[in-house]
């Protein structure tokens, strides 16, 4: 299968002294989930902000479809990498069309204004993602569910290669999360590789083709996710005891924190 997203070696300080990433290497094939784990502090956000371009590593590099992603002019990069922020408050009551409709912006010649045909990518974008009832909802009046489906359109608006998610499942009830994985499921098998940062192990169980599982910046394991998200990774990377429950005879697996356990050593 084609690598649509690949890095290698990446570091990045905020402050000299202070390494956030460290040899950081991952790559990302097309329809694919991969999903990064790891504690807060970690470097997830920082390293999904170095893949989708917003910043620049200080060693090491980033390839989009086997081209340098630095060598990228920004126009060009936005139609085939975006990036889903964890946190996004509206100045406006955007209506969800409106919202959406921002995704076209990469595609749109300077000063221009959307025609016929991105007026259909979006419509299309939020049919995708099951909010056509909403479409003319101001984006202040959604659930938290509703508002991760319309950023996820926005991104299938910009007709990307990759779109990459920081915890879209947080702040969500149970429902709302469900909701927003299945939706990335379905159109991961359409056109569209995702990149997840997480703190849902059990997700990515359910959702993830490929797991990548950091700590203190590194990356600590790399693989399918049964492989991967064993006992022993999951309390290094956590810093606390793990346990990995398996119910043999329907052969599902879930994680969840020991109670009182002991610090990983």
């Amino acid at each position: 299968m084609a690598i649509v997203l690949k890095a290698e070696g990446l570091r990045y300080s905020y402050v000299p002294g202070q390494v956030v990433l460290d040899d950081v290497s991952l790559a990302v094939p097309a329809h694919t989930v991969l999903y990064l784990l790891g504690h807060n502090g970690c470097g997830k956000t920082t390293l999904l902000e170095i893949l989708s371009g917003v910043r620049t590593p200080q060693a090491g590099e980033v390839w989009l479809n086997g081209e340098r992603l630095r060598n990228i002019p920004a126009h060009r990069r936005a139609r085939r990498v975006g990036l889903v922020p964890q946190v996004h408050t509206p100045v406006f009551a955007y209506t969800v069309r409106e919202v959406v409709m921002m995704g076209r912006t990469p595609h749109l010649p300077l000063l221009g204004t959307p025609g016929r045909h991105d007026r259909e990518i979006v419509e299309q974008a939020i049919e995708q993602v099951g909010l056509s009832a909403l479409i003319d909802r101001p984006y202040t009046e959604l659930s938290g569910g509703e508002r991760q489906l319309t950023l996820i359109a926005r991104g299938l608006a910009q007709q990307t290669d990759v779109l990459l998610l920081d915890e879209p499942t947080a702040h969500l009830d149970p429902r709302n999360q469900q909701v927003v994985l299945e939706t990335v499921a379905a159109l991961a098998q359409e056109r569209v590789a995702f990149v997840i940062s997480s703190h849902n192990p059990n997700s990515a169980l359910l959702y993830a083709h490929q797991v990548v599982v950091m700590k203190e910046g590194r990356v600590i394991a790399g693989g399918k996710p049964l492989e991967v998200l064993t006992e022993e990774t999951l309390s290094h990377s956590y810093g606390m005891t793990m346990d990995v429950v398996v119910d043999g005879a329907r052969g599902i697996r879930a994680v969840m924190p020991r109670r009182n356990g002991i610090f990983w050593r």
